[in-house]
């Protein structure tokens, strides 16, 4: 086949895919699938779910399957040509969805099919299935007037190019700005790994010195380990205010300020279009929370438990930096710099010390141990024989079998930060599991694929020898996470694509398997086979493991106001700011901050310009779901530590977790899900014990 985004018949072909197959692949399925919706609107006969649904399910997964490696490569291989094309089919994809979403013929044949006695002998997952899409319709605009329809199409086609332009002011921004230190005194404290890094990136550049950059395993160490303050405060600076007004390298036209207002304004009218008050309403309208004021009551409930162990955490690092650093007044910029150095000192060990007991090899034996034991799989890499095609050399490529040696999942992992990749961390569905005919027109089931990805520093060359990448221990606990939604789209046992995996999961509980993972990153059993350290080949010491136990909750008070202030953020600017009223973005935020935060930024610190999950993910009046469903991972956790009568890696237990959170996917609610695994319904006592915070 000569174009590759049309090939549907094994993995993505990466290596074939140029920028010129993609407008004329998109435009082929937008007119296949659009001729497939006017011969299901034209059939006579009573809608089922043979000569209906499923008909729109194979054409709609085609496009969305051509269009993911477009926006996946969009997101990791980014490049101004691919951009313009990404951005000019983009309007083209949205369209074809709103209208979808809006057609009153389709709607009512699907409340037909809702109200038939097919739907009584339906499966519950098809049944589950047809609910979202009445829900769907509905909150696409099915039911607005005729004259309205056409508005709100509009409005969905400018927000998706809002959101792309968004994200790309955010990745040119952090591209646009490097900094190059020539002078040894400068850069005394940063790690040597990291300065090799900076040595490497500016000898790229045919520059003497370092090279520094905001991209995080630059910006990070240096404002965690940096003795000199102007560096730290430069370099601060500029990442506070990418893609702002104050941002002189990237460029006024890279201001994410007035995307932002648009936005708000956008998401309101639509919101009003479809008879709600906010879109915090919309936005809960497919959630486990059921207003937003449940969500506001939460997260203060939380913030008052957290506070007065965030006002602790403070009052240390300010005494520790007068008495032992010699900095009477504690700035933004010192914030990391000192807790390190506290760190140090309380506990003994700091975080470089760590991450030289975590090369990549042995984090990812251990992390694939231990879920092959606990959900009786096998993880195997693909060597270069079987010829996988990827995107850059860096990507790696793994098969996952059952107990039985079926292949039943595989998944790419591109671990490394580079300029051409935004930034975060994430996990996206390549392939979905679902029962198909094969070629030869038997049934079959389709392999599900996924895409892990992450900003990690990358292999180094020390005296000419390429060292492993090392990671931190938070890296480790980042990769667990990503892992754990690619467990949640992997090990599906869903047959039908809309509730297979993470489809049709309520957003607030999508991170109940990642957040999960998370828990085993502090178990000595789970830790001691997945370290060695890079020099002496030794593994983690007993010693230090249990130093870095003491410090688990070190400044966790800190941690979870921080996410509860940009929780509080999220949900108050969809639900009752008014983007046209007198108040800014900046002015609600600072409102917050007053309420909740203890620490406050300095005036020019613009970190909504860089809030991608809410303004250019799907995150909008949804961040709170970290925090919603960190409590129900807390709670799941405790029952492998209820279990664990030889350590918290009970097969017995991940088995009923697998069976009852992983394998269902959205096929039922996520409350009905969780009850079914635990006994009851969550308890928030879990994530306060876990946090350091007394339950009482």
């Amino acid at each position: 086949m000569s174009n590759p985004l049309l090939d549907f018949c094994g993995l993505p072909r990466f290596a074939e895919i140029k920028n010129e197959h993609i407008s004329p692949a998109i435009e082929a399925l937008l007119k296949e699938n659009r001729a497939v919706i006017e011969n299901v609107r034209a059939d006579d006969h009573a809608p089922t779910w043979q000569n209906f649904v499923q008909p729109m399910v194979d054409a709609n997964e085609r496009l969305s399957r051509a269009w993911g490696q477009v926006s996946h490569l969009n997101a990791v291989m980014n490049s101004p040509q691919l951009r313009e094309i990404y951005n000019a089919n983009l309007p083209l994809i949205t369209q074809f969805y709103a209208e979808l979403s809006q057609d009153l013929l389709l709607f009512e044949k699907f409340k037909q099919l809702r109200a038939s006695v097919e739907f009584d002998n339906l499966t519950p997952a098809r049944k589950k299935i047809i609910e979202n899409e009445l829900k769907d319709f509905r909150l696409g605009g099915a039911e607005l007037p005729s004259d309205k329809k056409q508005r709100f199409l509009q409005i969905q086609e400018e927000l998706s190019k809002l959101s792309s332009k968004f994200n790309d002011n955010l990745l040119d921004a952090t591209n646009a700005y490097s900094l190059f230190i020539e002078d040894v005194e400068a850069v005394r404290g940063i790690p040597a790994d990291v300065l090799q890094t900076a040595k490497e990136l500016a000898e790229a550049d045919s520059r003497a010195g370092w090279k520094f950059t905001l991209h995080m395993p630059s910006y990070l160490p240096v404002l965690q380990y940096a003795d000199n303050r102007d560096l730290r405060e430069q370099m601060y600076r500029a990442y506070a205010t990418r893609a702002s007004e104050f941002d002189s390298q990237a460029g006024s036209d890279k201001d994410n300020m007035p995307l932002i207002n648009r936005i708000l304004e956008l998401r309101r009218e639509a919101a009003q279009m479809l008879g709600y008050e906010n879109f915090a309403e919309v936005s809960l309208a497919t959630k486990m929370a059921i207003s937003p004021q449940q969500v506001l009551d939460f997260l203060r409930k939380l913030a008052y438990k957290a506070k007065p162990y965030a006002e602790s955490d403070l009052q240390a690092l300010r005494q520790f930096a007068a008495e032992k650093l010699n900095l009477p007044k504690l700035e933004a910029w010192d914030l990391a710099y000192v807790s390190e150095k506290l760190r140090q000192e309380r506990y003994a060990f700091s975080d470089q010390e760590v991450k030289q007991y975590f090369p990549e090899d042995k984090v990812l034996d251990g992390m694939f141990k231990l879920v092959e034991k606990l959900y009786g799989i096998k993880i195997v890499p693909v060597t270069a024989a079987r010829n996988i095609q990827r995107w850059h050399p860096d990507v790696k490529f793994f098969d996952i079998h059952d107990a039985n040696g079926q292949l039943i999942g595989q998944f790419y992992l591109d671990l490394y930060a580079r300029p051409t990749k935004r930034g975060g961390a994430w996990m996206d569905d390549a392939i979905t599991r679902r029962r198909i005919d094969n070629e030869e027109g038997k049934p079959t089931i389709q392999i599900p694929v996924a895409y892990l990805t992450c900003n990690f520093s990358a292999p180094v060359n020390i005296n000419h020898q390429i060292r492993p990448a090392l990671f931190t221990h938070n890296e480790v606990i980042v990769l667990f996470h990503e892992f754990g939604h690619g467990l949640h789209h992997l090990l599906t046992k869903m047959e039908d694509l809309g509730v297979s995996g993470i489809n049709g999961v309520e957003w607030d509980a999508v991170e109940l398997p990642s957040q999960f993972m998370e828990n085993f990153c502090w178990e000595w059993d789970v830790l001691a086979g997945m370290t060695q350290h890079i020099e002496t080949a030794e593994p983690l010491p007993k010693a230090l493991f249990d130093k870095m136990i003491k410090a688990k909750n070190f400044q966790s008070g800190l941690q979870m106001l921080r996410q509860i202030e940009f929780a509080l953020f999220d949900m108050h600017i969809h639900f009752d700011f008014n983007p046209n009223d007198d108040n800014t973005v900046l002015q609600l935020l600072d409102d917050i901050r007053k309420e909740v935060a203890v620490i406050i930024p300095p005036d020019f610190n613009r970190f909504p310009n860089s809030f991608a999950h809410i303004f250019a993910g799907g995150y909008a009046a949804g961040y709170y779901s970290y925090k919603w469903a960190e409590v129900l991972s807390a709670d799941a956790y405790s029952m492998f530590e209820e279990t664990a009568s030889d350590g918290v890696v009970n097969a017995a237990t991940g088995s009923h977790f697998l069976e009852q959170i992983l394998a269902v996917g959205g096929s039922r609610s996520a409350l009905e899900s969780f009850i079914a695994f635990r006994g009851r319904e969550p308890e928030l006592d879990a994530l306060l014990r876990h946090s350091g915070m007394e339950t009482a």
